[in-house]
């Protein structure tokens, strides 16, 4: 009996000790099993093919703590040169949910480039609502923007 309150307390002890339930989440949406940003699409493609384009293991670069993959070497080196015009905005969160003040996934396959620069929401109804009026919506999430991470 003794040891089984003994080890009670020694784990009680390191509960007040333990990292917060709500750590900041990343900059970059990778889902919660995963590392790879934009669920494994390349997102030089959405600019050059006007699609999503499965990335390859094989072309590879870590972005912001993410690994982003490319459908191929010359993609790999257009997104080096200027990886904050390419990678997706808000980190690849939705960008209606972090207009509204929150985050939410974003989904490679609910995707707009707006003023060249490459929006994810989370699926088709959401990107429908965004679309209504994506001038304010982008305004909102610029301002909300990396505080939601919090």
């Amino acid at each position: 009996m003794r040891h089984a309150v003994a080890a009670a307390a020694i784990a009680l002890t390191g509960l007040a000790f333990a990292a917060p339930a709500h750590a900041d989440k990343a900059p970059v949406y990778t889902g919660t099993f995963s590392n790879t940003a934009v669920q494994g699409h390349d997102p030089v493609a959405y600019f050059t093919e006007g699609r999503p384009v499965k990335g390859s293991r094989d072309f590879t670069t870590e972005y912001e703590g993410a690994e982003f993959r490319f459908a191929s070497q010359e993609n790999l080196e257009t997104f080096l040169l200027d990886p904050e015009k390419y990678a997706p905005q808000f980190g690849g969160y939705c960008a209606w949910a972090i207009s509204e003040g929150y985050t939410a996934k974003g989904d490679a396959d609910h995707w707009a480039i707006v003023d060249d620069r490459l929006y994810l929401n989370y699926n088709k109804n959401i990107q429908t609502r965004w679309e209504q009026d994506r001038a304010e919506h982008i305004d909102k999430a610029n301002t909300n923007w990396p505080e939601v991470l919090k």
